[in-house]
Order: C-alpha cells, then sequence, then structure tokens
C-alpha cells in the first residue's frame, strides 16, 4: 500500500484534479445539452493519464534538483522511496495508455493534440525552459493551458474558437499563479540555479509583473461574456473572482507580509475552480 502511495505522488494528484476538472468543463462547454458519455469517460481517463504521465516525467526529471529543494527533497525520488527506472516506466506505461485510450476510444484529434500538450510540458518546459529564462512559465504556459481545449475536441473532434478562448483565460492565469509560488520558494529556485523572475529580477519586479497580468486576466475572463459564450450570470462571478485576484495582486504590491504570497498562490487555485465552476452553470442556465 505504502508503495501504491508513492507512484500515486508521482503523478502530482492536485495537479492533475485541476487538469481533470478544466478538461471536464471543456467537454460539457462544447455542446448544447450533454456531451456523449463516451468522450466524457475515456477523455477524461486519457487526459488525466496524459497529466499523470507528465507530472511522473517531471519527478524524474527534475529528481536532481527536487533532492536539493526544501518544497521538493520529501519526493518519492530524491527521498529513495523509488528509483528513477521505476518512475520512468511508471510514466511511460501511463503515457502509452493514455494515447491508446483517446486514439482508439476518442479521436486522433485528441490523442495528437494530447501527446504534443504531454512533450511541451514534460520535456519542452522542464528539460529546456525551466532552466533557460525567466519567461519559462509564461512560454511553458500552453502546455499546461491545453486541457480545456483538449476536452472540448474530445467532443467534437474539432478546434473551436470558444475552445480557444479558455486556453487563453489558462495561459494568462498561469504567469500570476505560479509567480506568487515563486517569490515564497525564491531561496529555493536561487540554491539550484533555477531562473525563476524573482530570483533574476528580485521580487519587486515579480510584484509589478503579477499584478499586470492579474489585470490582463480580468480583462480576458471578460471575453466568454462579450464574445456571446457566457451570460450574466458568469460575467457576475467573472467580476467577483477577478476583484478577489486583483486585491490580493495590489496587496503584495503596497505591503510586504511574507505571507501574502502563498496567500495569492493559494486563492488562484481557488479562482480558477471557481471560475470554471461559473462557467459550467451558465452553461445550463
Amino acid at each position: 500500500m505504502t508503495r501504491l502511495a508513492e507512484y500515486f505522488e508521482l503523478t502530482k494528484p492536485k495537479v492533475v484534479g485541476l487538469i481533470v476538472f478544466t478538461a471536464v468543463v471543456g467537454m460539457f462547454l462544447a455542446v448544447p445539452g450533454m456531451p456523449p458519455w463516451q468522450a466524457i469517460v475515456f477523455g477524461t481517463l486519457g487526459i488525466g493519464l496524459a497529466a499523470a504521465s507528465a507530472a511522473a516525467i517531471n519527478h524524474v526529471l527534475d529528481a536532481r534538483i527536487d533532492a536539493r529543494m526544501k518544497r521538493t527533497r520529501h519526493r518519492p525520488l530524491p527521498a529513495g522511496k523509488l528509483s528513477e527506472k521505476q518512475a520512468s516506466v511508471f510514466a511511460v506505461v501511463l503515457g502509452l495508455l493514455s494515447m491508446l485510450i483517446l486514439a482508439l476510444a476518442v479521436n486522433l484529434l485528441t490523442a495528437l493534440m494530447t501527446f504534443l500538450s504531454l512533450i511541451g510540458y514534460a520535456f519542452v518546459y522542464t528539460v529546456y525552459l525551466k532552466r533557460a529564462t525567466p519567461q519559462n512559465i509564461v512560454i511553458g504556459g500552453a502546455a499546461g493551458a491545453a486541457p480545456p481545449v483538449l476536452g472540448w475536441m474530445a467532443v467534437t473532434n474539432t478546434i473551436d474558437p470558444n475552445a480557444l478562448l479558455l486556453f487563453l483565460i489558462i495561459f494568462t492565469w498561469t504567469p500570476p499563479h505560479f509567480w506568487a509560488l515563486a517569490i515564497a520558494r525564491k531561496d529555493d529556485y536561487a540554491k539550484v540555479d533555477i531562473p525563476m523572475m524573482p530570483v533574476v529580477y528580485g521580487v519587486k519586479f515579480t510584484r509589478l509583473h503579477i499584478l499586470l497580468y492579474t489585470i490582463l486576466l480580468f480583462i480576458v475572463c471578460l471575453l466568454p461574456y462579450f464574445t456571446g459564450m457566457s451570460g450574466l450570470f458568469y460575467l457576475f462571478g467573472a467580476v467577483m473572482l477577478g476583484g478577489g485576484f486583483l486585491y490580493y495582486a495590489i496587496a503584495m504590491m503596497v505591503r510586504d507580509k511574507p505571507e501574502l504570497p502563498m496567500q495569492t498562490f493559494a486563492y488562484s487555485v481557488n479562482y480558477l475552480v471557481a471560475l470554471f465552476a461559473f462557467l459550467l452553470v451558465d452553461h445550463y442556465l
């Protein structure tokens, strides 16, 4: 049972849960009524397994730096609870299962785009971008923003402009979400020479960019209403939630409290869940 728990930790279940949730919302937004059950079941399973595979690959590729960071040194690989070979085999099996399920039970377009998303996060971001530029999370955020588009494609087998709007929301959300964590873990990233923005340009500069991106996010999240994709119920939620995010971003600019970055990070996660919940409920009103 303990070994199973270690493998489960490799999948980053909280992150994968958020990915799957946004993908499922994308499925329901893709059609006026209920999506086909096959798309929901097999699409969710395939996308979830791909996300879990990418997370496990990330554990393998980051094992050496994880061992030196306070936040990650107790993960299964740096703690010696699993070997890199075991984690690698686990990741490959999950990835292959994901592609088989999506290709055979959903559609080839979803399988292909899910594979590209997996490669983008597990290799392009983790191996290159993360270590190459302070803009790593901005560029690499494209892979993390794909799930609602993948969910939409699982139902319709097409890439729809409204699905790309969901992509844009998560793409814009990712930098202020992650930079808040990067401020809180600045010393850890500096220790392992990962050029996160607060390490390279300082905390004050990063706080400014969190605020600017949060303003941009507020505007982007109004687009579903103004394009006719969503109604007044969603607009109310977007304004209310966006106002809360702006509060935290401004608070970090004017108050130098050490707990604020992690509070902002926590709010950003709840923000995205609640925003997509408003999208889903509004769709059926």
